[in-house]
């Protein structure tokens, strides 16, 4: 009996400090790894990188230049589940691969914001945004202007000329919007 519940003492623990650390990644803070070249100079390729998950817990929108870790599959919408799956435990579980649906980028338009790029530089409502961030001069140029939609945001490498994002996978929805990693 005295085996019995030694075990039963330490799957408790075990089940507790595994729930634990799913609520954590899941509503609190999670790591990520930084993959490719589009965050060039500010994060590197391969680095590791916390974020907070509050503002997606609490469905709050980030601001303006704030470095965001995104799910890029816009197209459909986000579960919990979603949440649950793509924990490291979880995958290590499963044995699982991570799929490429996660992206780190930059907060560059909110809701209601006009968006340009012309003369090689980033317009929001009319206004140039000061940049000094980004690696090199911005080739992408468009006659398009790009109004942010409600419950959405917009966001960009700072490698603009080598960055997937909202140019090409649209506007993000803000339950897309991982977490918030805050630079000092």
């Amino acid at each position: 009996m005295k085996i019995v519940r030694e075990v039963l003492g330490w799957a408790g623990s075990i089940g507790i400090s595994f729930a634990l650390v799913l609520f954590i990644g899941i509503f609190v803070f999670q790591p990520y790894k930084v993959d490719g070249h589009s965050m060039d100079p500010t994060l590197q390729d391969e680095q590791r990188i916390y974020i907070s998950k509050l503002t997606h817990t609490f469905a709050q929108e980030p601001a303006y230049g704030d470095i965001v870790v995104i799910d890029s599959r816009v197209d459909r919408p986000r579960t919990f589940k979603d949440s649950f799956m793509e924990q490291p435990v979880i995958q290590w579980i499963a044995g699982s691969a991570k799929e490429k649906t996660f992206f780190v980028k930059r907060v560059i338009g909110k809701a209601g914001d006009v968006l340009e790029f012309k003369d090689h530089q980033v317009y929001r409502n009319g206004q140039v945004l000061s940049e000094p961030y980004l690696k090199e001069t911005m080739q992408f140029v468009s006659d398009k202007k790009w109004t942010v939609p409600e419950g959405h945001v917009f966001v960009m490498g700072d490698n603009r000329n080598d960055s997937w994002d909202s140019r090409n996978i649209g506007f993000i929805p803000l339950d897309h919007v991982m977490g918030v990693k805050k630079l000092p």
